[in-house]
This record gives structure tokens, C-alpha cells and sequence, in this order.
């Protein structure tokens, strides 16, 4: 096994050891003190399968055989989640026909960051992650349930599963994906048209035109985001099917798909006698492989906040530092747009994650020592899900060699060495940047800074024309306890229009880039943010920053005693609208960025007593 990683892991495990023993005693006592079912009164249980038919009840009542849950984030506005619709009933056929039962024990909110981007509801986004989970355990609240699995996609709806389903990890618990929809226009063809609105060029209808060309239709969104990232970590986790992430809505292996799941998830309930509680499966050893699977892909940079806090629900403390240091070992393996040309249809075709997961292990860059739905070790992650002819999923398939070494390449022929992530550090504080996404030539600039209070400043000054020279952007007040951190695509057009014209360009914030994150060197989620002391603060207009990727340098070349005698700078007021009122209490609550930017208090839970 590679050093660094054996190292970085065994240190997470010492930092964890008393946070993760207090969550594992929770969650043993838990199964003590209140099994699914077997506490609940007469009432209790019948208000619980009043509405079920008369076979369900009588197999519920007998509490022989497994109950499983289900959590929604169905809705038919957004495409990602659109599928989602079938799968309630077909979920439960399946579990009929292994003697148990299937309940839909919750929806919760599936927002759309495409939607929202750029809009007043955007700084919703992240704290629905926080309402997600909250939903995902008030629906599993009933204790009616020995399974439970999860039907969520997109940006912060399966972190927030997972924060939720932690809170139950006394139960097994597995993932189901909709999958993506099929491939629309080239993504680099509508950032093309992107640029050329911004510009001037072309106007609003073909604008227009070229985003319904590319999103289109039902299923996930093409480009390697954070949806599809979603994706790749709860594979890597272990707590979703090998392979079936990014197979197409409503085709016969998607149904399939969702039907292996359910059998799964039956067999390794208590009552099934092959016990799989979900806190055997999120061990410190699975949350490093899903950071390796981040890095090995070029992920979205919103999992250095979900990692982190989706760990920390499992008393598993991993911080920047560790993402960073094993990106220095973990070489990048695929090419995805915005880290190249291809969709996530083509990574499937290269030969998707059962090649990805065949090569990572390979190299020794995985831990092996894991326990899966699928059972020990991940061996079965390397086989790709094909048809039988019974129509059932079986896994069968292995990937020896890419089907296209443009999109993913082995351990032995990477396209970098090192992963897709760095960690920045100076003067004002600490941030992320994906340097996969970004030409090595780009990824150094010193420049006089021009400091921004809202995105749309900039795109103001750049319609103006005064922003054609080399500076860097700082945009300030968009973390967490500010406006709720919401991403700012708006500005990447821009930005990339000055960056082609020659100009040395670059990021600061305390917001948010996402899986979007391309061109233009970003050192983003800065921390601490500008709201609760952060020198971006203090930044003026004119101080020259020093924006070194490569090194993982972001400095004010301002001095200390310059900087601290200035006046901080105050944060504007916005105006209080489309549900923004409503997330007060959450903004006041929120946790630093380096700390997943959550309102859970994990470390009062799990810490020291």
C-alpha cells in the first residue's frame, strides 16, 4: 500500500479515536435499547401500517423479516431526480417477493444549484444539505425500520442522506441512484457560447438554445460536478452498487439496478442473520478512499466541505491538510469535463469506475481493509453490472484495459501525478483550489487585487470595461454565516473571456466554485471567511496578492502591522427575500468552511465529556 496513504489513514484514526468511539457506542446502544420495531407499542404499530395493504401487514406484524425504509428526493421539476418516481413501487415489489416489506418513510427537498445559479435562492443551497438531513431523520424517526435506503443525486442531497443515515448507522443502510441523462451538446461547446455572452457576441436566445441542448432530458447532468461526484463517493464508500452510478434512466439495467439494491439491503439486515450496520461500512478507512476517488477523478471542490462534514457525522475528524497531502500521492486518472472534453457517458464507456477502482488498487492507493454492501474488501468495484438472461444485474464484467485513453488512463500512464486538489495558505487564511481544471501556465499570479462585495459587482465592472489588466478578484462575504455560501458561476464567463485575451486573472473567496470550477485559477471556500474575522476583510483594492497553486501560497503582500490597523470592512445588507429569511438561525449557527461549513455540532456530541 502506498506510504502516504497508509500514513495519512492511520493518522485520521488516531486524531478520531475518541470521537469515533463515542459515535460507535451510540450506535451500538442504539441497536440495544431501541431495535427497529420490537419496542414500539400496539399503538404505535398500528398507526405505523394503517395505510399498508393487508399482506404487508400481517408480514410486519409477524417481525420476521426486514421493513425497509425509503427516502425520497423525488420530484418531477428537477431532471436528475425526475426517474425517481418509479422507484417507490418497484422497490416494493422486490422486497414482497423476499418476504419483507418497503415504506416510503420521507421525501426531502432536492433544490437545483442550475436552477438557482446566480439567483437569490442559491444561498439556500448549502444549508439544505443541513434540511436534508434533518428530513432524512425525521422520517426514519418512527424506528420502523431494519434497511434503509436512499434514492438521492445531486449536489447537497446525498451528503445530506448521509448525514441523516449516520445518525441511524445502527442500521444498514445502501444508495440508489436515477443515473445520467444521455449526452447532449459538447460541454465545451456550451461554455464556448457561455464566453460569447458575456462577451457581446451572441445574444439570449442562443444563449438559451445551447443550455436546453445540454440539459435536455431526464437524469443527471453530464459534466463531472458535483452530482456525478455524489456519485463516485458513495461507490467508493462502499454503500452503493458497484457500477451503477452512471447508467441511463429507465433502461432495463437501471431497473435491475434498483432491484439488486433492495435484495442487497435484505440480506444483510439483522433479521436476515448477515448483519451490515452502516457504521461498519463509513469507517475512517472508506472516508479516505472517497477522498482518493475526489482526487484519482478531479472532482467537484464542494466535497472538501462534504467530506468533512459527512465524516464528522461518524466521529471521523479529516481536515484540508489530509486532502491535500494525499493529493500529492494520488495520480489523476481521468479526464472529465471541466478537467477535460468528455461527459460522465463517455468516463462510463472508457470504462467508468470498475476501471477506476481496477487501476487505484493496482497502484496500492486504496484501502483494502473495508467492508462493503457487497461484503470485505473491494474486489466486487471492479466488475462492471451487465444484463443476464433472467433480466437480472450481475457483475461479471471486468475492465483490464481503458477503452479510451483520452478519458482514463492506468496508475502507470496517468494524466498528472498528482491529484486534482491543493490546499492554499497565507496571510488570509486557508482555501482549495482544483488545479486539474487549470492550465499549469495559469496557475501563478501576482497582481494588484480588486475587491468585489457581490458577483454581480464584477460583472458590472467587467461590462464597463475596467477590468482589462491583470488583477485578482476578491470576492468577499459569501461564506456560510454571511449569505449561506452560495457557488458563483456567474463570474467564471468573465473571467475566462479576460484570461483568453492574455491577462493574468485569478480568484480569492470565501464562496463557492463547485464541480464547475474550470479555467481560471479559484483559491476558493477561504477560511476564516471575511464575516467572522478573515483578513479578505481588510483587503483594499490595489494590495497585491501573491497566487501561487503550485506552491499552495495565497498572500496579501500587505504587513502585519498594516493590516491589522486597518479598519475591518463591513458586510452589506441584503435584502431578506425568496426563503433567505427563513435560514437566519443557520447562517448564525454555521461552522467554519475548513470544518464542512455545517450547523451540526458533532464534536459536542461525540467529543471530550
Amino acid at each position: 500500500m502506498n506510504s502516504v496513504i497508509e500514513a495519512v489513514t492511520q493518522r485520521i484514526i488516531e486524531r478520531s479515536r475518541h470521537s469515533r468511539q463515542a459515535y460507535l457506542n451510540l450506535m451500538r446502544n442504539t441497536m440495544e435499547q431501541h431495535p427497529p420495531k420490537k419496542r414500539l407499542s400496539c399503538g404505535n404499530l398500528a398507526h405505523a401500517y394503517a395505510a399498508c395493504g393487508q399482506s404487508d401487514k400481517q408480514t410486519i406484524r409477524l417481525m420476521q423479516s426486514a421493513n425497509i425504509s425509503i427516502t425520497t428526493a423525488f420530484n418531477d421539476m428537477l431532471s436528475a431526480h425526475q426517474p425517481l418516481e418509479t422507484y417507490p413501487q418497484l422497490i416494493k415489489e422486490t422486497a414482497r417477493a423476499m418476504g419483507s416489506t418497503a415504506q416510503v418513510a420521507g421525501g426531502v427537498p432536492a433544490m437545483c444549484d442550475g436552477v438557482t445559479q446566480g439567483q437569490p435562492g442559491m444561498e439556500l443551497s448549502l444549508f439544505s444539505r443541513e434540511v436534508v438531513a434533518m428530513a432524512t431523520a425525521v422520517g426514519l424517526s418512527h424506528n420502523m425500520f431494519d434497511g434503509n435506503m436512499f434514492l438521492g443525486v445531486c449536489d447537497k442531497i446525498v451528503p445530506g442522506m448521509l448525514i441523516g443515515a449516520l445518525q441511524f448507522g445502527h442500521i444498514p443502510g445502501v444508495f440508489v441512484p436515477a443515473g445520467p441523462m444521455p449526452s447532449g451538446i459538447p460541454n465545451k461547446e456550451k461554455a464556448k457560447v457561455r464566453q460569447q455572452y458575456a462577451a457581446g457576441i451572441v445574444g439570449e436566445d442562443k444563449l438559451l438554445e445551447t443550455e436546453s441542448a445540454s440539459y435536455h432530458s431526464a437524469g443527471t447532468c453530464t459534466f463531472y460536478g458535483t452530482a456525478n461526484t455524489n456519485q463516485m463517493m458513495v461507490e467508493m464508500l462502499g454503500v452503493q452498487l458497484p457500477g451503477s452510478s452512471f447508467v441511463y434512466p429507465g433502461t432495463e439495467l437501471r431497473d435491475a439496478l434498483t432491484r439488486a439494491a433492495v435484495e442487497k439491503l435484505v440480506k444483510i439486515t439483522d433479521s436476515a442473520g448477515n448483519y451490515r450496520p452502516l457504521y461498519e461500512v463509513i469507517t475512517e478507512k472508506s472516508i479516505v478512499n472517497s477522498i482518493i476517488g475526489l482526487l484519482a477523478t478531479g472532482g467537484s471542490t464542494n466535497h472538501t466541505l462534504h467530506i468533512v462534514a459527512v465524516a464528522r457525522a461518524a466521529g471521523i475528524e479529516v481536515t484540508w491538510a489530509d486532502m491535500d497531502e494525499l493529493s500529492r500521492a494520488v495520480p489523476l486518472l481521468a479526464r472529465v469535463y471541466p478537467n477535460g472534453e468528455a461527459d460522465v457517458n463517455q468516463f462510463q464507456q472508457a470504462g467508468g469506475m470498475a476501471y477506476l477502482v481496477r487501476e487505484l488498487r493496482s497502484g496500492g492507493l486504496l484501502n483494502e481493509d473495508v467492508v462493503t454492501i457487497m461484503g470485505e474488501g473491494l474486489e466486487a468495484y471492479e466488475k462492471e453490472p451487465m444484463l443476464n438472461d433472467k433480466g437480472q444485474a450481475e457483475w461479471v464484467n471486468d475492465v483490464p484495459v481503458s477503452r479510451d485513453d483520452t478519458v482514463v488512463r492506468p496508475v502507470t500512464s496517468p494524466f498528472d501525478k498528482e491529484g486534482g486538489l491543493r490546499l492554499l495558505k497565507g496571510n488570509l487564511g486557508q482555501g482549495v483550489i482544483k488545479i486539474s481544471a487549470v492550465a499549469p501556465e495559469n496557475r501563478v499570479v501576482e497582481a494588484p487585487c480588486i475587491v468585489f462585495e457581490a458577483q454581480e459587482e464584477l460583472i458590472a465592472a467587467f461590462k464597463r470595461g475596467e477590468l482589462e489588466k491583470d488583477f485578482v478578484a476578491v470576492v468577499r462575504f459569501q461564506g456560510p454565516s454571511a449569505n449561506g455560501m452560495p457557488e458563483l458561476h456567474k463570474m467564471t464567463p468573465p473571467l475566462g473571456v479576460l484570461q483568453d485575451k492574455g491577462f493574468k486573472v485569478a480568484l480569492v473567496t470565501d464562496g463557492r466554485m463547485s464541480g464547475a470550477s474550470g479555467k481560471v485559477p479559484a483559491g476558493i471556500h477561504l477560511s476564516p471567511e471575511a464575516s467572522k474575522g478573515g483578513l479578505l476583510n481588510k483587503l483594499r483594492t490595489g494590495d497585491v496578492i501573491r497566487f501561487d497553486a503550485e506552491a499552495g501560497v495565497i498572500q496579501a503582500l500587505v504587513s502585519d502591522e498594516e493590516l491589522a490597523a486597518r479598519e475591518p470592512a463591513v458586510q452589506p445588507v441584503v435584502e431578506q427575500n425568496l426563503g433567505r429569511s427563513l435560514f437566519g438561525g443557520l447562517r448564525d449557527l454555521a461552522g467554519v468552511s475548513l470544518q464542512g461549513g455545517t450547523v451540526f455540532d458533532f464534536e459536542r456530541e461525540f467529543g471530550e465529556k
